[in-house]
Formats: C-alpha cells, structure tokens, sequence
C-alpha cells in the first residue's frame, strides 16, 4: 500500500511510497532549517521558513481533499513530491512565491473576519466544554449513586443471610 509505514526484520519501520521523500524533504529537512534559523537569529531565514510552513499547512490541508478525489491521477504522488521540491528550492523560491503573490493578500484582506471567527469558534467551544463537562459530572455522579445503592442492598443481603445462618447454627447447638 503507498504511504504506508510496515514493519520489516528487526523492528525497523520502513517508509514506502510518496510519503518518505514528504516526510523527509517536506517536514524534517525544513524543521532542521527553521531550527538552525532560530538559533542563529537570522531574520532572512527566520521569515523563509515561516512562509514555507504557511504554505506546508495550507497543502497538508488541501491535500487532505485532493487525495480523496485525485489520487488515481496518474503520476498524482510524484507531482506532489516535485511541488514540496519546487517549494523548497532556492532557485525557485516556491513557497515565498506562493506567499507573496497569493496567501499574505488574502490573509490581509480577510484577516478582520478569521479573527472574529477564531474568536467565536474559541467562545463556542468553551460553552460546549463546559455543557458537556457538566452533563458528564451528572451522568457520573449518577452512575456513582447507583452503584453505591446496589452495594448497599447487596450488603444488606448478604449481612441478611450470614446473620440467619449464625442463628440457625446457634439454635441446633
């Protein structure tokens, strides 16, 4: 199956298909760099990596969809390959390119809406936490309650039949 991690001899998980060069080129090649960038301070490179990950999370993301409906495309994994490379290239400077031209103006324009949006989605799931942390606590404290009041009718059963059982042996001694 492409894509996928297998085991082989040894416990060695072995990487197959479009995913090893992408895990490689795509995330760790350039994490390595955004790393060394961090570390150096070097604000040039510091804003190239950031742009390229801009442009990673935005292809992860569409890629999701793409997959889904693409994927019998002939030669539609090695053109992904080749467009994570493009991205990567100094030569080409895909992922600054791609920023500059497209997602750093479309971010400006809308940024207002994708702010109260955030905004909103983060206050929404705070309230359904909360609803649904409360409705847990109750469905616990409820199960508790029963749980406790069967012990508490098994004991007495229990005590019943140890209690009669003491003085039935009592009275034939």
């Amino acid at each position: 199956m492409q894509g996928t991690a297998e085991e082989e001899g040894g416990g060695t998980a072995v990487i197959r298909g479009e995913k090893g060069p992408r895990l490689i080129f795509g995330t760790l090649y350039p994490a390595y760099y955004s790393y060394k960038a961090v570390k150096s301070k070097d604000i040039k490179e510091y804003v190239k990596w950031m742009m390229y990950w801009i442009i990673f999370a935005l292809f992860t993301t569409a890629e999701t969809f793409t997959d889904i409906f693409l994927c019998w495309f002939p030669f539609y994994y090695e053109l992904k390959i080749a467009f994570v490379a493009w991205l990567l290239s100094p030569y080409t400077k895909g992922s600054s390119l791609l920023y500059r031209k497209f997602v750093h103006p479309t971010l400006s324009s809308k940024e207002k809406e994708i702010d109260d949006c955030l905004i909103q989605a983060k206050d929404r799931s705070y309230d359904a936490l909360v609803h649904f942390g409360k409705r847990g606590l109750n469905v616990a404290a409820t199960a508790a309650v029963m749980a406790a009041s069967k012990v508490k009718v098994q004991v007495r059963v229990v005590t019943h039949s140890i209690l009669s059982a003491a003085i039935a042996s009592s009275s034939q001694v």
